[in-house]
């Protein structure tokens, strides 16, 4: 059994999981009470993915203007910051205090300190006041504040999901923006549920790790026109 020490824990805002930080021999994961390993550093091509594929798309990426929903490890952050220029502005919102404060520890390393990045903004709170002002600031929205459009860590993440959440974060686009959700599994209702609310879609399937094993899944969204 692999020996593992634990780092730090916080109460997920708004509900009673738990979050649980883990140092390894080699790398760390977060687990979180009573369902187990949420994430890890030596598997995070999925979130890579997520910050890199959606800014790609834009048509001006050195000057982006981003929102990203959920800190996690940072490796989305580090994407963002990574395929956009020295102009570019990235806003992430963390709801758990202690999530931030990890990634100005150990996890930073991991990601390489994208925290440290003077382009880089930490909104402390839900992402979804943000979204709720529904006006065209961002080039990008990426949200991976969950497991995807089934809830995991607080049933308070529903309402991104929603018809109306989803309509509010297209609605804070400007415009030729892309709108990109994270999920661990696919979801044809979700997919059908964007479609809905007026969006042109391209659902991804990116492997956690590698060219094998468990694959996560990437909706990139944008305003029909």
């Amino acid at each position: 059994m692999k020996q593992r020490t634990l780092l730090g824990q916080a109460l997920i805002p708004g509900g009673d999981r738990i979050l649980k930080l883990y140092q390894g021999k080699d790398d760390c994961t977060i687990v979180i009470s009573g369902k187990g390993e949420l994430m890890s550093t030596r598997r995070h091509a999925s979130e890579d993915a997520l910050g890199a594929l959606a800014c790609q798309l834009l048509e001006r990426p050195e000057s982006a203007s981003v929102l990203i929903g959920g800190l996690g490890m940072g490796f989305t952050l580090a994407a963002v910051l990574g395929a956009t220029g020295a102009q570019s502005k990235v806003v992430v919102a963390e709801l758990v205090p202690e999530v931030v404060e990890w990634n100005k520890g150990p996890l930073g390393l991991h990601s390489g300190n994208p925290l440290d990045d003077p382009r880089t903004k930490v909104y402390l709170g839900d992402v979804s006041d943000l979204l709720r002002a529904a006006t065209p600031s961002y080039d990008v929205i990426a949200l991976d504040v969950d497991n995807g459009p089934e809830a995991l860590s607080t049933s308070g993440n529903n309402w991104l999901y929603s018809s109306e959440g989803i309509s509010c974060a297209s609605e804070s686009l400007k415009k030729g923006g892309v709108l990109a959700y994270w999920s661990a599994t696919p979801d044809a209702i979700f997919y059908r549920k964007l479609r809905k609310c007026g969006l042109s879609v391209t659902e991804k399937s990116i492997f956690a790790h590698g060219t094998k094993g468990t694959k996560h899944t990437i909706w990139l969204a944008s305003v029909r026109t």
